[in-house]
């Protein structure tokens, strides 16, 4: 039955109806000489050519969209918008080609198909692949073109692909097949289908089939995308093309399509243009044997699989931005560098990706994007209540955001103050926070772990409008005399309330929101600020770390292009700033039972109470919780055992951490991926090695430079720390050491030269707040004007392009024979069997200064000594060994001190005064 293409109803949940567009095409007979009939075909199509346009962006080609069964074009609003996103956001951009132009982005429904016309007819697979080239010639369609399918749409858009080759840049593919393998039958639920007895049934007469396709998602899709999906297809009328494309699958030889299929699965063995598959592995139709069979038909292929999705991988899975980032790296003008950079493994993109092709996305795209959805989006395993574990989903979530932020309008908080965080970690803290964000409030946020003395030091720099906080911080505020007017997250009897100067509650900001109707603010611009992050202060004074809008949003890219932390990932973070970045990722997030000012108190149970809270896939842990976590693992139960074992990837940063650790949580966690990412506050996500990684890195951390054969830029001590190579988004630079242990080099990637270690990446801070000469100290130009941040740690690129931490540049020892960084000579140290942890440091003036390690013994010394004569001359002749430099003495102690943040750095500056006044005759007292 013939009926007319309309327009989709506005409302759909993320879908621009500014996008939609009607387009007339005349159709062409199949037969030979291929005459066009009087006959025209409506279709209704995604293009947001006009809006690039309006943009004044240069357009650098087509992405051509197809969709399969039974879904039509919505599916690939994402695309289409971050794609229209990311050239809005490059205007002005001063970067390469790719940021100067954007990628017009075609979606289309095929006839018969969502909003398209009605055709009554039969289109087998030959007929749909000439109908999308009479699309694609009535819209003049000119190169580069990139097609995209999923599902059926796929093989349609590799027949397009395949006939056009003038016009070809390159093919990408979600799940999808152009082949069924002879040793496989034909997947369950589609041999069911194709069942004469319920074909018609399950396909037209009702939405059974429709609703099934619908069920696929991980998690389940929330009932308002359900229904946009559901919506050109309310009636058995609408669904004929549903039930069409089920019988045009060529599952016998004989069947009418099965010559077309073989031809394109054949000629895809000739494509040589770039291509791209992104794949949900849990799909029950189209599972990895259908991707093996493809990338054997393209061997250059790119893949990238992303566990835990399935049939409907745009929808479980962040792969707009992948794809986005793939054109960037292997298609768009200048991309042929690019082409041996990509990151393999874990990583989820290209290395090094253009800033300007990466799409803006709010902190709280999510919270707008879901508000119509149950799914869990965050637990809080310890809510102040003491109730249990609360459950909060994205309706929730949503909901409250939005009844906060109207209520602190409505209390006078504006765009551009500042508002100091101090609850803790869970979902109070969540919703303030994107609460704030969202009005363009700044949120300062200092770690508890601080101690009282820093903390009151940072909220007092930040100088903050306003103060949310629980009982234990507005206490403090209130006795130390913190600024800013009071908001607590619980109600006080009238007297407490007065006594802390609190005036409002974040019940009452709640009730505000529900009550009035105030207005929320514009959105504040990427350029905006949005937060003040305070560093841990283990080297020194915390500093407050400014963060825009976008440098926040590029954080939560740079995870996801690293470790696919996106939609659909259940995040476990023992470590706050990862926490609530879940919201913005689109993950479920869950932060364990623990103290979150002593990481040492999480135990495995607790970890693995928060995995099974959220069917966790990702957990990062600090080191020191996570050595917590393997000395507690005889605790756990079977239980226990089989929700860790679901992990896929955890992580734990913060500080160097050990093999022997990694192996041992590897063991709780045996079905996941250790890595141990490198960064700091400045830039949360600089490096990253797997525990595979640093067995492979071994046998190089041994050796060291001599002082008497040291060239530019080499050093005493050199071995360190393994932390891998660059991020996805991230590069990393040497800036050389001269004789006084200064970085005065020019940037470089010469391997083996140490210095202070430089990064660039689009998610690395603005600048340091209020603090202009230590921000000015920490920048290094470039003739391309791009941004580079001095870390302040030292290291060297080793032949393999990984980089090693040798130290701090504020602890590197400056001897009368050169310089001498710190790490090395201490991994030495701890080689020795008695020792259990070293720390070496310099005593006296810079230039002169002497060396002396201070050690943990694994029998734990009760008071403070110089080492017994035996263990001082292992020491001294593990770290003499192979040239290497003297130590004048070996102190042991009962324990090194460590920072409160991460309980594992240790204050290297502090312990060298502290062995400079023990060896200068001072007390043998406990550093």
């Amino acid at each position: 039955m013939r009926a007319p293409a309309t327009l989709p109803p506005t409302g759909l949940p993320g879908l621009v109806p500014e996008f939609s567009r009607l387009v007339e095409v005349p159709e062409t007979s199949l037969a030979p000489g291929g005459s066009t009939l009087a006959l025209t075909r409506t279709w209704h199509l995604l293009d947001n050519g006009p809006e690039l346009l309006s943009h004044g962006r240069p357009i650098l080609g087509t992405v051509l969209c197809v969709h399969g069964n039974p879904t039509w074009s919505y599916l690939w609003r994402d695309l289409v918008a971050q794609a229209t996103d990311a050239a809005a956001s490059a205007v002005g951009a001063a970067a390469g080609p790719a940021a100067r132009g954007a990628w017009r982005v075609i979606a289309v429904d095929q006839l018969d198909m969502g909003f398209s016309e009605r055709t009554g007819i039969a289109r087998p697979l030959a007929r749909r692949v000439r109908d999308l080239a009479d699309l694609t010639d009535a819209l003049g369609l000119e190169g580069p073109v990139v097609t995209f399918g999923h599902d059926w749409g796929g093989s349609i858009s590799l027949g397009w692909a395949v006939d056009h080759p003038e016009l070809l840049a390159g093919v990408m593919l979600l799940n999808t097949a152009v082949h069924q393998p002879a040793e496989f039958a034909v997947p369950a639920p589609l041999r069911l289908a194709l069942r004469r007895s319920v074909l018609g049934t399950a396909t037209v007469a009702t939405p059974a089939f429709l609703a099934t396709t619908l069920a696929l998602a991980h998690p389940s899709l929330g009932a308002d995308v359900k229904a946009a999906y559901a919506a050109p297809y309310r009636s058995a009328a609408r669904r004929g093309g549903i039930g069409a494309f089920v019988a045009d699958i060529p599952v016998a030889l004989t069947h009418e399509s099965r010559p077309e299929l073989d031809r394109i699965a054949e000629a895809l063995r000739n494509l040589t243009v770039p291509a791209l598959m992104l794949w949900g592995p849990r799909d029950p139709i189209f599972s990895d044997r259908y991707l093996d069979d493809l990338v054997d038909r393209l061997p250059h292929a790119d893949v990238h699989r992303f566990e835990g999705s399935g049939h409907l991988v745009m929808e479980d899975s962040p792969y707009a931005p992948m794809a986005l980032g793939w054109l960037a790296a292997r298609v768009s003008p200048g991309a042929g560098a690019a082409v041996d950079a990509v990151v393999t493994g874990s990583a989820a993109s290209a290395a090094a990706i253009d800033p300007a092709t990466i799409a803006y996305r709010p902190l709280w795209h999510f919270l707008d994007e879901l508000q119509g959805s149950d799914e869990t989006a965050l637990v809080d395993m310890n809510p102040l209540t003491g109730s249990g574990p609360r459950v909060v989903t994205w309706r929730l979530l949503s909901r409250r955001v939005r009844q906060i932020a109207v209520g602190l309008v409505s209390i006078g908080v504006k765009p551009g103050d500042r508002v100091s965080l101090l609850v803790p970690p869970g979902a109070d803290l969540t919703a303030v926070l994107y609460a704030c964000v969202r009005i363009g409030a700044i949120v300062v946020v200092a770690d508890a772990g601080l101690g009282l003395r820093g903390l009151t030091r940072a909220v007092r720099g930040a100088r903050p409008d306003h103060v949310i906080g629980a009982a234990p911080g507005l206490a403090a505020a209130r006795a130390l005399g913190w600024p800013g007017q009071k908001i607590a997250t619980a109600r006080f009897p009238a007297a407490i309330a007065r006594t802390l100067g609190v005036k409002h509650t974040l019940a009452s900001l709640i009730a505000l929101g529900r009550a009035t109707g105030a207005v929320l603010p514009p959105e504040p611009a990427p350029t905006d600020v949005a937060a003040v992050l305070f560093t841990s202060g283990s080297t020194g004074p915390a500093k407050g770390v400014v963060y825009t809008h976008d440098q926040l949003s590029k954080v939560g890219y740079a995870l996801f292009a690293q470790y696919g932390v996106g939609r659909g990932t259940g995040l476990v973070a023992g470590f706050a700033p990862f926490a609530l970045l879940g919201p913005a990722l689109g993950a479920r997030s869950v932060t364990p039972d623990m103290d979150v000012t002593s990481p040492k108190t999480l135990t495995a149970t607790a970890v693995a109470a928060a995995v099974a809270a959220i069917d966790a896939t990702v957990v990062f842990l600090s080191p020191a919780a996570l050595a917590n976590v393997v000395a507690t693992a005889d605790a756990l139960t079977a239980a226990d055992h089989t929700a860790l074992a679901g992990v896929q990837s955890f992580l734990s940063a913060g500080a160097p951490v050990s093999e022997p650790l990694l192996a041992a949580a590897a063991q709780l966690m045996p079905g996941a991926t250790a890595h141990t990412p490198y960064g700091m506050t400045e830039g949360l996500l600089m490096a990253d090695i797997t525990l595979e990684g640093i067995r492979a890195a071994a046998p190089a951390s041994g050796s060291a430079t001599t002082m008497t054969d040291a060239a530019p830029g080499s050093v005493a001590g050199a071995g360190g720390v393994c932390v891998g190579t660059a991020t996805a988004t991230t590069r990393i630079r040497i800036s050389a050491l001269d004789a006084a242990g200064l970085a005065v080099g020019e940037l470089s990637e010469t391997p083996g030269v140490t210095g202070e270690i430089v990064v660039s990446a689009p998610h690395v801070k603005d600048h340091y707040d209020r603090l202009w000469s230590t921000d000015a100290a920490s920048k290094r130009g470039s003739l391309t004007g791009e941004r580079w941040h001095r870390t302040g740690d030292v290291g060297h690129l080793d032949a393999a392009g990984r980089l090693w931490v040798e130290g701090r540049m504020q602890h590197l020892i400056v001897t009368a024979d050169g310089v001498v960084t710190p790490v090395g000579p201490e991994q030495r140290v701890e080689s020795v069997a008695a020792v259990a942890r070293a720390a070496v440091v310099g005593v006296g003036p810079a230039g002169t200064q002497h060396l002396v390690a201070v050690v943990e013994t694994v029998v734990a010394a009760r008071r403070v000594a110089l080492a017994e004569p035996e263990l001082a001359d292992a020491v001294r002749a593990s770290v003499a060994a192979d040239g290497g430099p003297s130590l004048a003495a070996v102190l042991v102690v009962p324990r090194l001190p460590t920072d409160i943040r991460h309980n594992s750095k240790i204050d290297r500056s502090a312990l060298s005064r502290w062995a400079g006044g023990v060896l200068a005759g001072g007390r043998m007292r406990q550093p």
